[in-house]
């Protein structure tokens, strides 16, 4: 089960212990060290992860997708179909397979080929929308909204837009409120939309100039005439609803505070020191975001991945990147992959390690050689173990050695886009999509070399140094407790 979320939601209101969960930066261009927009983050899932590309593709009129949540979600829905699009857009995203009630394969964004980028953040909404919640709930969910949004937006206000038609057309379906971070070469925007079934939603455009961290997801002051302006989205009865509730007086003469009135509180997060410090850094680089999506405040086992991606025009759209780390970033390195990339190195891709159901059936002969390959997510899974047991040896070297090796790739990107535009000039695109792919490929496996000699190198001294410890207990694994970390 994707227990984080559901963790957050729980804890949050019965169990006041600290909030752990998804999270997504965002530096505005004018704050970068090379006029690109930053965006990083990560999902926190327990579940198996995989990196996939998902091609473009034409679809017949009148194809429909289901969307929504089965009776087995906390919250518990029936599916619906909507209409799909006639055409969707090729991207990159992180899978993974368990959620409760939410069929896999999840997701929480990624980039797509017009270098959209989207995060999926965990956005409590109070108690009483959650409670009012329709049983059965309907309407997409939100790893449908992060699917949909990559397939068809061409920009993030674009990808706003199409959700909050989606939420207004066919309502949500929700664990207990939701946010969306989206960003292309120009903006961002934050999405936040609530439970309740009542459609609520709210979106605000991030600038040039603005720095957010979502975690969880929030927007604080909103115009009462919010529709009027143009940094701002939201459903038509988002400050209505409010008001006849009795959770906002517009006589008091107050600013409409969207987390306060429709959210939790949010004061236990990190994300205002992490805000401050990223502001602080300007002009911030490629380098620094890399190292804030792996600060070990954030990044921790339950973090099912690491992404980042600078944003800004490469030429050609086969050239967008986004660098994606194979499990938690605090002891897993950033790999580049471009929108061309046509294939993904089977030890990046699906395998049977955490994935739903798989405990209960036997390997088909078709995935035998994909499963015999070594599973980067469990590869770096063991080095995390290792390094965060005894984490002040430990985790500075692998720290040291992660970053001088995505040091060596950010120093090449200038030749790879300059070889792939001059193969693309010549008219071998052929050529040029090949050696995207060939590229990616042995990065990977150059980050899986390292992997298992810093992970060998700290196994042989642990069992030397400290020795290896035997379990206390025979819980293995838990819904609530501390989450392992590299603090």
């Amino acid at each position: 089960m994707k227990f984080a979320r559901f963790f957050i939601f729980t804890a949050t209101f019965f169990m006041g212990v600290e909030a752990i969960a998804s999270y997504a930066i965002y530096v505005g261009k004018n704050l970068t060290a090379d006029g690109t927009v930053l965006i990083g983050g990560s999902g926190d899932e327990v579940s198996s992860h995989w990196l996939e590309v998902v091609a473009a593709k034409d679809h017949p009129k009148g194809t429909t997708i289901t969307v929504g949540v089965t009776t087995e979600a906390f919250m518990p829905g029936s599916f619906i179909e909507i209409t799909q699009a006639r055409h969707t857009y090729r991207y990159l995203t992180m899978n993974y397979s368990e959620y409760e009630g939410f069929p896999p394969p999840l997701t929480n964004g990624g980039l797509n080929e017009n270098n959209v980028a989207g995060r999926d953040v965990w956005s409590p909404s109070r108690p009483e929308l959650v409670a009012m919640t329709p049983n059965p709930q309907w309407g997409p969910q939100y790893s449908d909204l992060s699917r949909i949004a990559m397939e068809r937006a061409r920009t993030a206000r674009e990808a706003v837009e199409i959700i909050g038609a989606l939420i207004d057309e066919y309502g949500y379906s929700t664990y207990g409120g939701n946010s969306h971070m989206f960003a292309d070469e120009n903006e961002g925007w934050v999405l936040i939309n609530y439970a309740g079934g009542q459609g609520l939603w709210i979106a605000e455009r991030l600038g040039p100039d603005d720095v957010r961290m979502s975690y969880p997801g929030y927007i604080h002051e909103v115009p009462p005439d919010f529709r009027n302006h143009d940094d701002y989205q939201g459903s038509e009865n988002f400050i209505n609803f409010a008001v006849a509730q009795g959770w906002y007086d517009p006589g008091d003469n107050e600013p409409f505070n969207a987390t306060k009135i429709y959210g939790i509180d949010e004061e236990r997060s990190p994300r205002s020191d992490m805000e401050r410090e990223l502001r602080a850094a300007a002009p911030v680089s490629l380098r620094d975001m890399m190292n804030a999506v792996r600060d070990p405040r954030i990044s921790i086992d339950s973090t099912g991945y690491g992404q980042v991606a600078g944003l800004t025009d490469n030429g050609r759209a086969e050239l967008n990147i986004l660098w994606v780390a194979p499990t938690g970033s605090v002891t897993a390195p950033f790999i580049p992959y471009r929108i061309g990339t046509q294939a993904i190195a089977p030890q990046f891709g699906k395998h049977r390690y955490l994935t739903k159901g798989e405990a209960t059936r036997f390997l088909s002969r078709d995935w035998q050689i994909q499963e015999a390959t070594e599973f980067a997510g469990r590869t770096f899974k063991r080095l995390m173990y290792y390094t965060c047991e005894h984490p002040d040896r430990f985790l500075p070297e692998v720290t040291e050695a992660l970053t001088a090796f995505e040091n060596r790739l950010i120093t090449e990107q200038d030749k790879v886009v300059e070889t792939a535009l001059v193969l693309f000039a010549a008219g071998k695109d052929d050529l040029a999509i090949a050696y995207l792919t060939e590229y990616s490929r042995q990065a990977g496996a150059d980050a899986m070399r390292l992997g298992n000699a810093l992970r060998s190198s700290i196994e042989a001294r642990t069992e030397v140094i400290f020795g290896l410890r035997q379990p206390e207990t025979d819980v293995v694994s838990n819904l609530r407790g501390e989450r392992i970390n590299c603090r």
